[in-house]
């Protein structure tokens, strides 16, 4: 349950502003957008003023490394991919009062307000350092356009934050021969001023105002801000030099953009002052005002930014500016037992799915709702999306419709029936019908919707059920006037049914509602017995739900299974050409064959091996690093092998090693070693 009980007047609904370098997947609506769009469908049937706030982020290098790769601008990019994401929104049925965009006018003003605001008030501190420059490119460059080889792994092309190999974090001052992705030019430091946030300063009002104030929020979210509080918080820069984004609105600042991460959260505000001005409203109730109960939306991947820095920019800026009552993030959704990932296209696109089940929206928001990973990370199948639409969807609520209100009818030509002498069982069965606006209402106030859908379903279990002990097709000749109870308290779980699915399925509720003439509902009125007066006549039934058939599945499947032969064919890129040399240079390299005479591991040394190589002239020893991938070193006694034969002996675990044996790196990072096609006199040389 919440901190407190207070009343609030209004609820403002935020959900994180996804990248405009790609479109929305699964993930991104199991994680933020259909649990937030649920929440607010329900507050609104509950008769709440509620500002439901969205838009795409388009500033940060994803967008300059998109526009660089395939040779557009960053305009270029984000116009086309806010145009997909905001049309698949809408398609899907969110119902933003405002999704904008944070390359609007009205975020670049309101950003560098915010901004200056605190440099005038003192609230950052100016620091000097020094950072990688690209010298022909003359610019700053951040971390994802340096590359270099990693000091963890030996890989080549990491990047300045991350190996893709091996997964490291990286900064680019660890890399080794760190050179610009964008001109390959090796890199020269120059001093470059920003301005940092120090969040240090926000420690025990962040403390006392999330670990001992907000105990209810969700375990995930608790630990994970408890974890960056006692580690302790550091100033964070809030500039960067890069020529995309909110340009910092001072003197001396020139090339010098807003950090997207402190860019971005301030789009929350910029698009509700967007939407009040259209519609003549106070934007500030909604962000200065305590009666404003503010909720964010967002994956765990944004936990700090939104519990920990947003909040202290808000408390910097003053002003009566509130902050969030809760941040109920969820964790991360996988695909058929693999991590969604866009850069192997390893995902299910929403405006994909649109165009291949149309009007099945509905389907998709219950089974990402019903695999909500609300306290760890779940998984997505479309073996499990065919059962739950055939087994739950179709089977327990669009069957117990369909057949009551093709009974309704068949018996008595679309009338609703009159409901009279009820029996225990039938009191019994209403009673537990009249308890579900509250069971799933609580649930859904307290974030745990996977929780409240499985409780819709089980009243459309509880209509079957009732359905199936009544037999009413069996009484109707026998018994018509039981009968008609029997159909009338159906009806009436339709009925509620109808109102209390509308969050989780819209589409399916208001062609529902239209059937049965119980349009404009309010939650409430779903707590009354009688929802349908005797003699109301209903409309024709059409079915909600449709089976998915075997054949849908495996075109899904096999769509993933190509996928993964194209990751496979396309996963491994040689590494980039190092910097030209001379052929003078080249040709000081002395590569030569050898045979193998003797071939052991290095004691105490895991990773080497110690060949005795004929060379031709002498025999001598190269320590190589390939024991790894050759685990019974006595087979390469006889095979000839490449080794640069004017190296100067070095000494590796107290072995000195007279050369280098050349190998190859596979798409696997598997290490081969480099033998010539056929025999040839030890000492040849290789050129």
């Amino acid at each position: 349950m919440e901190s407190t009980n207070k009343h609030f007047k209004r609820y403002l609904v935020t959900t994180a502003l996804p990248y405009a370098n790609g479109p929305v997947h699964i993930g991104h609506l199991a994680g933020v957008y259909i649990p937030a769009d649920t929440y607010v469908r329900y507050l609104r049937m509950c008769g709440k003023e509620v500002m439901f706030v969205g838009g795409s982020d388009e500033h940060g290098v994803p967008i300059t490394i998109k526009a660089e790769k395939e040779g557009c601008t960053p305009q270029d990019i984000v116009d086309r991919y806010h145009g997909i994401i905001k049309k698949s929104f809408e398609e899907l049925g969110m119902s933003y009062d405002i999704y904008s965009r944070t390359s609007s006018a009205m975020h670049h003003e309101t950003a560098s307000e915010f901004f200056e605001k605190l440099y005038k008030e003192g609230k950052f501190i100016e620091q000097e350092s020094e950072q990688y420059f690209d010298p022909e490119r003359q610019k700053f460059l951040s971390d994802r356009y340096i590359v270099g080889t990693c000091p963890k792994c030996g890989a080549e092309g990491a990047y300045g934050d991350q190996c893709e190999k091996c997964g490291s974090s990286l900064s680019p001052n660890e890399l080794i021969n760190p050179h610009s992705q964008l001109s390959g030019a090796a890199l020269v430091k120059k001093p470059t001023k920003h301005w940092y946030l120090p969040l240090d300063q926000y420690e025990p009002w962040l403390r006392e105002w999330i670990l001992e104030g907000h105990k209810e929020w969700k375990t995930n979210v608790y630990r994970q801000v408890k974890s960056w509080l006692d580690s302790g918080l550091q100033p964070r820069a809030v500039t960067r030099d890069l020529d995309w984004g909110v340009p910092v609105p001072i003197e001396g600042a020139d090339g010098k953009v807003l950090y997207v991460w402190f860019d971005a959260p301030i789009g929350y505000i910029s698009n509700t002052k967007e939407i009040c001005q259209q519609r003549g409203d106070n934007w500030e109730k909604w962000w200065k005002d305590e009666d404003t109960k503010m909720v964010h939306f967002i994956g765990k991947d944004n936990i700090v930014f939104h519990c920990i820095i947003f909040p202290c920019m808000l408390k910097a800026y003053g002003d009566g500016f509130i902050v969030p009552e809760n941040v109920p993030a969820n964790e991360f959704l996988n695909l058929e037992d693999d991590k969604i990932s866009t850069s192997r296209n390893w995902a299910v696109w929403l405006h994909e799915y649109l165009e291949e089940f149309p009007g099945k929206q509905d389907v998709l928001r219950y089974v990402l709702t019903a695999n909500a990973p609300e306290t760890k990370d779940n998984n997505f199948t479309w073996k499990d999306f065919q059962d739950r639409n055939n087994n739950e969807l179709l089977a327990i609520f669009g069957n117990f419709v369909n057949r009551i209100l093709v009974l309704t009818h068949k018996y008595y030509e679309g009338a609703v029936p009159a409901m009279e002498n009820l029996t225990d069982a039938d009191k019994a069965v209403i009673e537990e019908m009249n308890g579900y606006p509250d069971k799933i209402g609580s649930l859904i106030e307290n974030y745990k919707f996977r929780e409240a859908l499985q409780e819709l379903m089980n009243l459309g279990r509880l209509g079957n059920k009732y359905l199936t002990e009544n037999e009413p097709w069996k009484q109707f000749k026998t018994d018509p006037e039981r009968v008609k109870t029997v159909m009338a308290v159906s009806l009436h779980i339709v009925a509620h049914l109808a109102i209390l699915s509308e969050p989780f399925l819209p589409f399916s509720a208001h062609k529902l509602q239209k059937m049965i003439g119980l349009e404009g509902k309010q939650w409430n009125d779903a707590k009354t017995t009688v929802l349908l007066e005797a003699g109301k006549m209903l409309n024709q039934p059409e079915l909600l739900f449709e089976k998915i058939e075997d054949s849908v599945v495996e075109a899904q499947l096999k769509k993933l299974e190509d996928t993964k032969k194209a990751n496979q064919l396309n996963a491994w890129k040689p590494a980039e050409v190092k910097q030209t040399v001379s052929f003078d240079d080249y040709m000081k390299v002395d590569v030569r064959v050898g045979t193998v005479l003797e071939c052991c591991k290095v004691p105490k040394a895991d990773k080497l091996l110690q060949f005795l190589i004929d060379d031709g002239m002498k025999k001598r020893t190269i320590v190589s690093g390939i024991a790894k991938y050759y685990p019974n070193p006595e087979e390469l006694i006889g095979k000839q092998v490449c080794f640069v034969a004017n190296f100067e002996p070095r000494k590796l675990k107290g072995v000195v090693s007279e050369g280098m044996i050349l190998s190859a790196e596979d798409k696997d990072g598997r290490l081969v070693l480099l033998t010539p096609s056929q025999v040839v006199p030890s000492g040849c040389s290789v050129g």
